[in-house]
């Protein structure tokens, strides 16, 4: 028989066992993404200072330009961790390059809450910043696609959605972790504090995050896909060949699919801390709070986007979600233009409502786009490569286009073009809601 059979093609309680799977891929993407996250927003507050002040006496605003764009470097080093830990994946199982990846992760982290500033070291500081950030990269790219087949692969067949989408709300609860520790020292620090330790802080507690990550996901079990992908001696010699030979057309558009929904949350994780404190003269406590709002959204609709997807399809799903997002782009900073912390908040919390849609059934999309022997190297390879298109340069184009146009309107522009490309891709992908994740015919003798 299939493994659907191991998988779970009925309707079931859940299980001890199938709560420890839920609580391990959570804990660890939360982790891994509250360290991404802490960098990104950093970079918006005050990496350009500490670290590319000479930049500044040759335009002002250019460290902090600069800045942002080394957030997007580490995403150019994402494809290139998705395509070892895929490789490895498929070939060892998803359970050991998960927690390989959350130690990497969390080494990264801390490293850079200990690194010197340019005033100590000179120019070694800021190479070393980026090169730890592409360490980060490396890691994050090896990360998602694991914990998105184990919790779907895991999951039972009417409910992969639903199962998939709390891998996916690591994203947001990162988001909320990290800017509630950045809110906790900019509030109980004075800004000169801030500047000179406080922003080290959130980096240096991701040791005890890593700590808890890895104790939780230690206890998880294998997936039961990847254990009869084993038994069967079928896991791919070479998973890469076979997924471009193969599968080509859908890494293509697992990338597209994902380009706007990147972007747009980057905008929220990023971009609009630094635009509503540095542009707008808004309060820093008080635009952080408004992120925390927004990723509190973020949340909701990714576990109701899971949801959804198992009763009225994933690329249904995705579409409605892409429209909401789409259409909201325009009214989203004419509210923010008028410097009303409360219509700020109201902007990115709509936002959020698309955001959690287009982003909740992407777990089960993929893992179904998919057969088994590449499942781990098509879904991170095609994650990742969304990644650079999406979200990389998001914040620094933002920026750019905010300075050129003289108008934060042209990147509400940039995004409803990126929400075309991803609903045309998403709408490209014959409906795959209940794909036999398993394997056809009898096992081996």
């Amino acid at each position: 028989m299939g493994t659907e059979s191991i998988v779970g093609s009925e309707p079931r309680g859940m299980t001890g066992e199938d709560r420890k799977v839920l609580a391990g891929t959570l804990a660890g993407t939360t982790i891994e993404w509250y360290d991404f996250f802490i960098y990104a927003q950093a970079a918006g507050l005050v990496f350009g200072p500490l670290f590319l002040a000479p930049l500044n006496e040759r335009a002002p605003g250019l460290a902090t330009l600069v800045s942002l764009a080394t957030i997007g470097v580490s995403f150019l080093f994402r494809p290139l961790g998705a395509v070892l830990a895929g490789r490895f994946g498929d070939r060892l199982g998803r359970k050991r390059m998960l927690v390989l990846t959350l130690v990497l992760m969390g080494a990264a982290t801390t490293a850079i809450g200990l690194l010197p500033t340019y005033g100590s070291i000179g120019v070694a500081a800021p190479i070393a910043l980026v090169l730890l950030r592409v360490a980060q990269g490396f890691s994050a790219g090896g990360e998602w696609g694991g914990a998105a087949l184990l919790a779907v692969e895991h999951a039972p067949r009417d409910r992969r959605g639903w199962w998939g989408a709390f891998p996916q709300i690591g994203v947001p609860i990162g988001l909320i972790l990290a800017t509630g520790v950045l809110w906790v020292m900019s509030t109980v620090t004075t800004p000169e504090g801030f500047r000179a330790w406080g922003w080290r802080v959130p980096f240096l507690l991701s040791l005890v995050l890593i700590v808890i990550g890895y104790l939780v996901r230690r206890a998880v079990e294998e997936s039961p896909v990847f254990e009869e992908l084993r038994r069967r001696a079928r896991t791919s010699s070479a998973p890469l060949r076979d997924l471009f030979r193969h599968h080509s057309r859908n890494v293509l558009l697992t990338a597209l699919i994902f380009v706007a929904n990147n972007a747009a949350g980057y905008l929220l994780i990023a971009y609009f801390i630094g635009y509503g404190t540095t542009t707008l003269g808004l309060p820093r406590s008080s635009v952080l709070l408004a992120t925390v709002a927004g990723s509190a959204g973020w949340l909701v609709f990714t576990l109701y986007g899971g949801a959804l997807s198992d009763r009225i399809g994933r690329v249904r799903t995705f579409q409605l979600g892409y429209a909401l997002v789409f259409v909201w782009m325009i009214p989203l900073f004419l509210l923010m233009e008028t410097r009303d912390i409360r219509l700020f908040t109201v902007a990115v919390v709509v936002l959020s409502v698309g955001l959690g849609l287009s982003y909740g059934p992407m777990s089960a999309l993929y893992a179904e786009m998919f057969p088994g022997p590449v499942r781990y190297s098509g879904a991170a390879i095609g994650y990742a490569l969304g990644a650079i298109l999406g979200g990389a340069f998001a914040p620094t184009i933002a920026q750019a286009l905010v300075q050129g146009t003289g108008s934060a309107l042209s990147v509400g522009a940039y995004i409803m073009a990126l929400c075309v490309i991803s609903l045309a891709a998403v709408t490209a992908v014959k409906e795959p809601k209940g794909a036999d994740l398993g394997l056809p015919g009898p096992p081996r003798a």
